[in-house]
């Protein structure tokens, strides 16, 4: 079981995320390994926005393949090259996840695996049997 917390104590998130995951009892554990703005027939999206939906949909679909949905996403990494992208990445993260609003961090970073990649998000899931 996941619980989802923002306590008074900390400060409140800048954005639809949570400060703390709490996850307890048997289950399932899910690691998305990060997804770039690659087609699954390997066509590499242009621009930022394109990318980083396409990194979303590869996201979600190994979500969905290892047999979870959107609810059980417990945290997300996300690291972007392209300065000032934050606020688009708010918006398509936001439509993606449909109000669900697990642990989050943003990093900004000088280059990824290729110097074509603009962003790459990793996801870690939990489902209780």
């Amino acid at each position: 079981m996941s619980r989802f917390l923002n306590p008074e104590t900390m400060p409140k998130p800048a954005s639809n995320y949570v400060q703390l995951v709490e996850i307890t009892g048997p289950g399932r554990r899910l690691i998305i390994s990060g997804q770039i703005g690659v087609t699954p027939d390997g066509q590499l999206r242009e621009g930022y926005r394109a990318q980083a939906e396409q990194a979303w949909m590869n996201a979600l679909a190994g979500l969905e393949a290892g047999g979870m949905g959107i609810t059980d996403i417990v945290a997300i990494r996300v690291y972007d090259v392209a300065p000032g992208d934050v606020v688009a990445y708010r918006e398509i993260r936001d439509q993606m996840l449909q109000g669900h609003a697990p642990a989050a961090t943003y990093v900004m970073v000088a280059g990824l695996a290729h110097p074509d990649f603009l962003t790459e998000i990793e996801i870690e899931a939990f489902s209780a049997i």
